[in-house]
């Protein structure tokens, strides 16, 4: 009788200034293209909702970065480390911010992904986002080029907040 693998134990915490460098090893790792130190320091000083992924070592797996707005949220980010990909830290962190939205009465997630990245896209509509349009030249790509961005969203059931 073999035994049952265990599921991992991950925690999710807020994201501060001392997680920065973990994170950027981990954006430069993941992108061609990565978001900047800035971008994550403006992101942490305009107060947007930022988590980072631990695992039971407390080793960083992954980040997420979204703006919240009015009874919609924005991801800007996520972001899991190349060396834990394919072992459902996105699918649990996108579950964590269907939460959040959820508690923040938040009807809506948006996001923009790569039209090139297949992989992103699979895992968004595993979790029930809807491909609902494009943006013409939104990322940077190789030779000076740009790549359009496929529009998606999540309608968040059980947000509430509003005097229906």
């Amino acid at each position: 009788m073999s035994a049952v693998p265990q599921p991992r134990q991950r925690t999710l915490l807020p994201m501060h200034a001392a997680h920065l460098d973990a994170v950027m090893a981990i954006e430069v790792g993941a992108y061609a293209f990565p978001w900047s130190r800035g971008n994550f320091v403006d992101s942490l000083a305009a107060g947007y909702d930022a988590r980072v992924l631990y695992d039971e070592q407390g080793g960083i797996l992954g980040y997420f970065v979204a703006m919240a707005g009015v009874d919609e949220m924005h991801l800007l980010n996520i972001t899991v480390a190349p060396s834990a990909w394919h072992q459902g830290h996105a699918l649990f962190m996108l579950g964590a911010l269907a939460d959040l939205c959820r508690r923040r009465g938040a009807r809506q997630l948006w996001l923009e992904v790569r039209e090139s990245n297949d992989r992103a896209r699979a895992i968004y509509r595993r979790h029930g986002f809807a491909e609902v349009g494009k943006r013409k030249g939104y990322y940077p790509a190789a030779h000076g080029r740009r790549e359009d961005a496929v529009v998606m969203s999540l309608a968040i059931e059980g947000a509430g907040g509003g005097l229906d």
